[in-house]
């Protein structure tokens, strides 16, 4: 029996695929007015065309278009010249109209790819389809401990979220990455979310469900040249659940196999607490959604100059970005995904514009700053601190008006709304003691408080100075330069 992903790739070649559902950031829903802010009381952004009500007649949402457009574009998709919206029909409480407006066989944008960088090495993923339809409603399963149908008591629909315009992006299958797939299932669906903010298309908010993802895994046996059947586990809400759900499927369909039994298709569900996966829907008879086009919506032709406009105006992309940030500031692959993985990346760029150094932005948003982040249980990017009030405690350690015991200070008083850098110092009297004469009378207490270590330091050994220091930075409350200290120690004992 397979125990672990690891025991399974020694026989196992894995095979994944992504779909990528992304609610795009249009101000209203895709076929109406209505308006698609997150959060607001339960079926009040709603209206006879959301609603699927006889006689209403649905109106494409020119922003959503260009979204698409700019995204196909970035993904280095082709752009159709011509496509038609369809209508995939199936029942579901959430789905009002019982058909969901979608493309079916003529796509917006196609016949794309994405590089990602893992493990050293940069893996294209090819990219099927990037399509645009909408987004159904939610629904509410009340009573029963696991928050889904089964064990309800009752449930309900809130219809806010249907019709708003979603994009979905469709991967080509990604064979050939080994021990490596989980991680560049991961990798991947991070470069696509730092894409997708870039072009400022989506909040992209995976625990809101503005983006998610269904990964698809099958597995087959090492240099056979046939795929293994795939399983679909739905909704996967976070980065690090991607890489999880491939990690766990390998390691099931693997038991399966060696145990002799056969792979079904299927849906999974992805649980959060145990990384685990669980049987959801039988996908072994292609279901019939009965596609047709959509005759209340006439087709989509963009005009070729238009799309080459959208295309001029795209923003720097993330691959090209991390290039011109890791020759910039000398950073290896490493470092550069750390800054990212803190979500600090934008901080210490806008530090460094501010006037401090990289390596002194990165240390205050990597270390300080992304501790108090994660005490509060929010992004650094949310803090109450700008990047110029960073720059400027970074211009002033520079200087020698404070150093990091007191910057940190300095730091914490400017979060708790206690003002800029420079009023927190001016009112706390955090600055630096600069005045020899004023440390000489510290240091003269401190060697008089301990002979045994004076007489250390005149017998030649001038490391036996930290107690000294640790003295003087006490008596000064921490405001002394430890370093002009311990010169002032030593000279003072020659």
């Amino acid at each position: 029996m397979t125990a672990t992903y690891e025991e399974a790739l020694q026989k196992y070649e894995p095979t994944f695929g992504l779909e990528t559902h992304v609610e795009l950031g249009t101000t209203t829903k895709m076929f109406c007015g209505c308006i698609t802010t997150f959060g607001a009381d339960p079926n009040t952004h709603t209206c006879p065309v959301c609603l699927g009500l006889p006689g209403s007649l649905p109106v494409v949402n020119a922003k959503a278009i260009e979204y698409t457009i700019k995204i196909g574009l970035a993904l280095n998709c082709s752009i159709a010249s011509w496509c038609r919206f369809a209508r995939k029909n199936y029942f579901y409480p959430d789905m009002p109209k019982d058909f969901q407006i979608s493309q079916y066989d003529e796509p917006l944008c196609s016949d794309g790819y994405l590089d990602v960088a893992v493990g050293g090495k940069t893996v294209r993923v090819g990219i099927e389809r990037v399509h645009l339809e909408e987004d159904t409603g939610k629904s509410l399963h009340v009573g029963g401990a696991t928050g889904r149908i089964q064990g309800a008591e009752y449930s309900l629909v809130d219809y806010n979220r249907a019709g708003i315009p979603l994009v979905e992006i469709v991967t080509k299958p990604v064979p050939g990455t080994g021990f490596l797939a989980p991680e560049v299932a991961k990798a991947y669906v991070t470069e696509l979310r730092d894409v997708l903010r870039s072009l400022d298309v989506s909040d992209v908010r995976m625990e809101e469900g503005s983006m998610r993802c269904d990964v698809n895994t099958s597995i087959a046996l090492i240099g056979s040249d046939k795929w293994g059947t795939r399983t679909e586990t739905k909704n996967v809400n976070s980065l690090r659940s991607v890489e999880r759900a491939v990690r766990s499927e390998v390691a099931r369909q693997a038991e399966v196999l060696d145990e002799g039994r056969r792979v079904i298709q299927e849906t999974r569900h992805f649980h959060e607490d145990t990384g685990a996966t669980t049987s959801g829907r039988s996908k072994e008879e292609a279901q019939d959604y009965r596609y047709f086009p959509e005759p209340d919506l006439v087709p989509v032709a963009p005009a070729a100059d238009w799309v080459e406009t959208i295309r001029k105006s795209l923003p720097e992309l993330p691959s090209a970005r991390r290039a011109r940030l890791i020759e910039a500031w000398s950073l290896s692959e490493l470092e550069f995904e750390a800054l990212r993985n803190a979500g600090a990346l934008d901080a210490v760029e806008e530090t460094v514009a501010a006037g401090a150094s990289s390596a002194d932005a990165r240390k205050w948003w990597l270390g300080e700053l992304a501790r108090r982040a994660n005490d509060s249980g929010v992004e650094v990017s949310e803090l109450a601190i700008t990047p110029a009030d960073v720059a400027r405690v970074s211009a002033l350690v520079a200087a020698g008006t404070l150093n990091d015991r007191l910057a940190r200070q300095v730091i914490e008083a400017v979060l708790d709304g206690e003002g800029t850098p420079d009023e927190v110092v001016a009112e706390r009297g955090l600055a630096v003691v600069s005045d020899d004469s004023a440390l000489l009378a510290a240091i003269d207490e401190a060697i008089a408080a301990n002979p045994d270590v004076a007489e250390k330091i005149r017998g030649g050994k001038p490391q036996a100075a930290g107690v000294l220091v640790g003295s003087v930075m006490k008596a000064t409350r921490g405001k002394a330069d430890a370093a002009r200290v311990k010169d002032l120690i030593v000279e003072r004992l020659a």
